[in-house]
């Protein structure tokens, strides 16, 4: 690693103060460990459609996967409509429901654009024909977050297939999906996952659920482990500790929690009836939480590692052997929680948040409202001690990070359609997906430095080999 070998001086200008310089990488949802936390990341406070915007690139079609990032290249999905893309309306509301798909012919695309430009490095069509299965008005056919191991990325879209290329736009191979049909037609959304040399893909819908382990090199299946359940648009989460690796599958019957032969290892009932949220690890402990809007049971979890059987809570519980801490009417619907500083914070659809402590549940503050906030379905981000939301009106909130409900400011990207995608973070840019395009926000300060910071990055790589 030339990190060993780079001078205290240069260490400064490639980091910026960062504790690690892996953050210029973000390889799935949420990030490398799932969270949406860069703490370290040096971004911009503020901007708008102009202000702070290092790039902006058109994107053709509708996708709501979120951008991921490895070294200088950008990589998204889209499906283009030959047809005509009925708009959908903002924020929760009945009435979204398609029961039919389209009869116009689509096309699945996965696009590579360049980090520092914004252009795009390669685009590969991965198939072209009319929809399968319906969709919610507001969803997309492009709504799994691609993956990347730095040698290879992997896009699912769901119902049609898996798709791997290597950084360049090879294809490397295609494992195809069955179409199945989904809750009200809402269609698929759960990401893959990558651990080592699988590929794990949970697709629970109303027909056949399972969760599939694919080799990461071939595609072939490994295993595939029947669930006993029906949709859910939750994606998995890897869950590495002393004791063992595991498969956390949130689901609407139960959260499961697999072996990495797909093997059960323990369960969780009480969930709410529609589960979206993705799990995720802090501090030792696993964070589920499940929060459909019109039920009353909106659980949060924190579970200990080491769970065996069934861990449900008894009648009158909030927690036991395995379940640290759990709020019963606290999970969000959309989004999925943040954990800053050991606060957790909850962002519902309709713009209240919730904060608390992680360790052991005690509530900080309880729905406060965001200013005007209305619609939000993108998860949270963080860094630099703020806290990011970010609502389907492309209207970003900045909160302090602390104990007590403090907005700092607010930014706009103006009319620019609607955002419903989790955007990413690498390094000092900030990635925006709108349904028109992708904005890369980096402060005007730091892109005028970048050059001579990218040229230092390369001299200092090329004397570490």
């Amino acid at each position: 690693m030339f990190l060993t070998r780079a001078p205290v001086c240069l260490l400064t200008l490639i980091m910026c103060g960062s504790p690690a310089i892996a953050q210029t990488n973000w390889p799935q949802f949420r990030g490398a460990d799932s969270r949406g936390v860069a703490s370290a990341a040096k971004l911009p406070d503020r901007w708008s459609a102009t202000e702070n915007v290092a790039w902006k690139t058109d994107i053709p079609g509708r996708g709501w996967s979120s951008p991921i990032v490895w070294g200088d290249r950008v990589f998204l999905t889209t499906v283009i409509n030959s047809g005509k893309s009925e708009e959908p309306k903002k924020g929760l509301y009945f009435g979204g429901d398609r029961p039919k798909p389209s009869d116009a012919v689509h096309q699945w695309k996965v696009i590579c654009l360049d980090l520092k430009s914004g252009a795009v490095r390669w685009e590969r069509q991965v198939h072209e024909g009319q929809p399968q299965t319906p969709i919610h008005l507001k969803s997309s056919y492009a709504s799994e977050t691609p993956v990347t191991d730095g040698e290879r990325v992997y896009c699912c879209f769901g119902n049609v297939g898996v798709f791997c290329f290597d950084l360049d736009g090879k294809e490397i191979w295609k494992h195809m999906l069955k179409p199945q049909a989904t809750r009200f037609g809402w269609g698929t959304a759960a990401s893959p996952v990558l651990h080592r040399d699988r590929l794990y893909l949970v697709n629970d819908n109303d027909q056949d659920s399972y969760l599939l382990a694919l080799d990461a090199k071939t595609g072939e299946q490994v295993w595939r482990t029947s669930r006993d359940e029906k949709s859910n648009w939750a994606t998995p989460f890897v869950w590495q500790t002393a004791q063992r690796t595991e498969i956390v599958t949130p689901g609407t019957g139960r959260v499961r929690s697999y072996d990495l032969d797909g093997k059960l290892l323990w369960s969780l009932k009480g969930m709410s009836s529609i589960t979206i949220a993705m799990p995720y690890e802090h501090n030792g402990l696993l964070y589920v939480s499940s929060g459909y809007v019109m039920d009353l049971t909106k659980p949060l979890y924190a579970i200990r590692p080491g769970a065996v059987g069934d861990i449900s809570l008894k009648a009158g519980e909030t927690a036991n052997e395995f379940i640290a801490w759990s709020q019963p009417k606290a999970g969000p619907y959309n989004p999925s929680t943040l954990i800053v500083n050991d606060r957790l914070y909850v962002l519902y659809d309709r713009g209240l948040v919730s904060c608390f402590q992680a360790r052991d549940g005690k509530e900080l503050f309880n729905s406060q409202r965001l200013p005007n906030g209305r619609a939000f379905t993108s998860s949270p981000w963080a860094h630099a001690g703020k806290v990011v939301f970010l609502n389907e009106d492309g209207v970003t909130f900045v909160l302090k990070a602390g104990d007590q409900f403090e907005v700092l400011h607010t930014n706009e990207l103006a009319a620019d359609g609607m955002c419903m995608a989790t955007p990413a973070i690498a390094g000092d840019r900030l990635l925006i997906r709108t349904s028109a395009r992708v904005y890369c926000i980096q402060s005007t300060a730091a892109a005028a430095a970048r050059p001579a910071i990218d040229r230092i990055e390369r001299d200092s790589a090329a004397a570490a080999q």
